[in-house]
């Protein structure tokens, strides 16, 4: 594992990571959020409050929700379902595949863990000749 790897993740880290991928455009949706684009197909996205993402006790939206795509339905139900992470969805994202995680608990992530979501979540959207090419390298 590369040094730094094991210690736990920041939301900064989802920024570098996802413009290390190759290829990688940034928009910016309301209020300035960034989305991680691939082939003029996002893979990562900062989202803007919604309603159906709030805190169970106050009701209030949650502010930092950020958005992965991955590979499959089962890598998200294998993200979600687990305990030890801190990724969920909401009825929104019924069939759609991605995950969402709060940048307030990023931190539950080693920045490994991170690198392995991001680089999934890009390998899912890229072009099937991008993504051969990126795992030959890699």
């Amino acid at each position: 594992m590369p040094e730094g790897d094991d210690r736990p993740a920041r939301v900064e880290d989802v920024h570098e990571l996802a413009l290390a991928m190759p290829h990688v455009t940034v928009e910016r949706i309301g209020g300035g959020k960034p989305v991680y684009q691939v082939g003029r197909k996002s893979f990562i996205f900062f989202r803007n409050p919604r309603p159906d993402a709030r805190d169970p006790e106050t009701g209030e939206r949650y502010q930092d929700v950020i958005v992965f795509w991955v590979p499959e339905e089962a890598d998200k139900e294998a993200l979600v379902q687990d305990e030890h992470t801190p990724f969920f969805t909401t009825p929104h994202f019924n069939g759609h595949l991605s995950v969402l995680v709060r940048g307030c608990r990023i931190a539950e992530l080693t920045r490994g863990e991170l690198a392995e979501v991001v680089q999934d979540a890009w390998l899912s959207r890229a072009s099937a000749r991008r993504a051969e090419d990126w795992l030959a390298a890699h």
